[in-house]
C-alpha cells in the first residue's frame, strides 16, 4: 500500500488486481454490458490511483475501491438514464436441481427480478448477498449508513419475494 500510495504503478495493479473480479461483477450488474463495464472499471482504477495518496485509511481499501466503481457506475446510469438492466445478467446459483431447464428458468426469473431494483437497492442486494460482504463494508462501499443498507436490503428483499412469487404464478 506504501509503494502504490507513492506512485508505484505495479504496486496499485497488485491491490486492484485483488478485488478485479468482485468490482467487475458488480459493474457489469449494474450496468448490464461488458463495454460499459470496461469503460466504468478503467474510469474507477484511474480514479483510485489519482486519489490514491488522499486515501486515508479510515475504511478498507477494499470498500474504498468499491464505493469509487459504484458511484462511477451510477454516473453511468445517470447519463444514459437507465434503471433497470437486461434480463440477462450472469447471476451464478447453486446447482441444486437436476433439471437444466428449471434452473434456466428460475436464474432468468431471478435475474430479471435483480434487474427490476433501484441501481441504489440493486448494488446493496449484489454486494451483500453475492459478493458476500458484510454490512459494514457494503455500506462503506455505497456511502450510506448501515440502517440505509439494512433498509435497502429489506425493501429488496421484499420486492424479489414479491417478483419471484409472480414469476411462479403465486400472489405475492
Amino acid at each position: 500500500m506504501d509503494r502504490a500510495t507513492g506512485g508505484d504503478v505495479d504496486a496499485f495493479y497488485s491491490l486492484i488486481s485483488l478485488h478485479d473480479r468482485g468490482l467487475r461483477g458488480l459493474a457489469y450488474r449494474l450496468l448490464g454490458d461488458r463495454d460499459a463495464m470496461d469503460d466504468a472499471l478503467q474510469e474507477s482504477y484511474l480514479k483510485a490511483f489519482r486519489a490514491l495518496a488522499k486515501f486515508s485509511g479510515d475504511s478498507a481499501f477494499k470498500s474504498w475501491l468499491y464505493r469509487i466503481v459504484y458511484n462511477t457506475c451510477l454516473d453511468e446510469l445517470r447519463r444514459r438514464n437507465v434503471g433497470a438492466l437486461p434480463s440477462e445478467p450472469d447471476l451464478e446459483l447453486p446447482d441444486r436441481r437436476p433439471d437444466p431447464a428449471e434452473l434456466a428458468t428460475e436464474k432468468l426469473d431471478l435475474a430479471a427480478a435483480v434487474a427490476s431494483l433501484s441501481p441504489e437497492t440493486r448494488a446493496a442486494v449484489l454486494l451483500v448477498f453475492v459478493d458476500g460482504m458484510d454490512y459494514r463494508s457494503a455500506a462503506e462501499a455505497l456511502g450510506i449508513s448501515r440502517g440505509t443498507l439494512a433498509s435497502r436490503l429489506h425493501r429488496g428483499r421484499a420486492a424479489l419475494r414479491r417478483a419471484l412469487g409472480e414469476a411462479e404464478g403465486e400472489t405475492p
